[in-house]
């Protein structure tokens, strides 16, 4: 009888330790361990995230991806179709590794003069990884050469993505449009996050006039049709203004219009939860109401205000992008992907260099992705739904 206790501990430790070990992990984790938990098991947010990281990496280190500068062009290689890397030679020996890119010839038509670049296989380009080219200051403060891919042979007309009417490389000024578009909707977002944060807090925490004074406000702005409202802010930017100075000002527009969503989300649950007992408890302990939203209302809110910022991304961005596209946004010089997308404005030039709609292909692409990844944190935020 003595040893029957002893027996059966000895038994339950005999269980497996995962059965055992996962239900203790599960009860003990915090709320971020459960949404990690949960966004992982979205394979699709997963791998939009990856993206979306590997987009915010192109942009961060523009210079080192790109194959040239911005702005490099040459008179001679005006609208040359992309060249596809070959990846093998053909030698008196067989075969050998020998990435490349093959040349091209210039054919007149003699009836229209209309000018064709045609692949020459006599001709090729070496093409390699962390080659030499154009020197650059990255981030202004290191000065190098190297770049992720390009031309082995430093001068060597290569243009993985073909070239526009200057003879600019597309791909690298794609990439350098990367850094503008996807900033802009990360910074706009932010502005518009502080802005939803504290107008809609206000307005859910207080009610009463205050909450009908803002709502009213933001039935306002979303009934206002939106190009015509942004083209009219966005006329009001002087022509003379530096790029910079334009940059920004499209971005406080931006934000000015699209904080009026988040408002609501956040208003929503703020008057949910200042009836819950510790926003009534910390009411009671004598705290004042900024710290109340500030230190107990929000933090509570956070996964849900990250879901909410990651789905409100792609509409900066595609703001950005019709606003630039429209030739009322950012201007030359500036690189965004809407600046890049007026040279495909007209159907002439589509039908000579339909590779100028690329970087249209990478409005999508970051839209997609963002969104995904946008579902994915809004389904993990509560962990505890199944």
């Amino acid at each position: 009888m003595t040893r029957a206790p002893a027996q059966s501990q000895a038994e339950n430790s005999a269980l497996p330790a995962a059965e055992i070990g996962g239900e203790t992990r599960i009860v003990v984790a915090n709320q971020w361990q459960l949404i990690w938990w949960k966004f992982r098991k979205h394979r699709l947010a997963m791998a939009a995230g990856v993206f979306t990281i590997l987009l915010y990496a192109v942009a961060v280190f523009a210079e080192f991806f790109a194959p040239y500068s911005a702005g490099a062009y040459s008179a001679a290689h005006t609208f040359i179709p992309p060249q596809s890397i070959q990846l093998l030679q053909r030698t008196e020996n067989g075969w050998r590794f020998y990435p490349h890119v093959y040349g091209f010839k210039v054919q007149v038509d003699p009836e229209s003069y209309k000018r064709t670049y045609v692949l020459d296989e006599a001709i090729t380009y070496p093409v390699g990884l962390f080659v030499r080219g154009e020197s650059y200051k990255l981030w202004g403060l290191f000065a190098t050469d190297r770049h992720l891919v390009g031309a082995a042979q430093f001068g060597d007309p290569v243009y993985l993505l073909g070239t526009d009417r200057l003879g600019r490389d597309v791909l690298s000024r794609t990439i350098y449009g990367t850094r503008v578009s996807m900033s802009v909707g990360l910074v706009g977002v932010g502005l518009s996050l502080l802005l939803g944060i504290i107008l809609g807090g206000i307005s859910g925490f207080y009610g009463g006039m205050i909450d009908n004074l803002i709502q009213r406000s933001i039935e306002i702005l979303r009934s206002l049709p939106t190009i015509p409202l942004w083209m009219g802010l966005s006329a009001a930017i002087p022509l003379t203004w530096p790029p910079v100075r334009v940059y920004f000002a499209i971005t406080v527009l931006l934000s000015l219009i699209g904080w009026t969503a988040l408002a609501r989300e956040v208003r929503g649950r703020f008057l949910s939860l200042k009836t819950e007992d510790f926003v009534i408890a910390a009411r009671l302990d004598g705290v004042r109401e900024l710290p109340i939203i500030l230190r107990h209302m929000a933090p509570s809110m956070t996964s849900h205000i990250i879901a909410s910022v990651t789905l409100a991304i792609p509409g900066m961005i595609l703001a950005e992008t019709a606003l630039s596209f429209l030739g009322i946004g950012l201007r030359p010089p500036v690189v965004s992907w809407g600046v890049l997308l007026q040279e495909a404005q007209n159907v002439r030039s589509i039908a000579t260099a339909p590779w100028l709609l690329f970087p249209g292909l990478a409005v999508v692409s970051s839209v997609l992705a963002l969104n995904f990844l946008g579902d994915g944190l809004r389904d993990a935020a509560d962990p505890y739904q199944t």
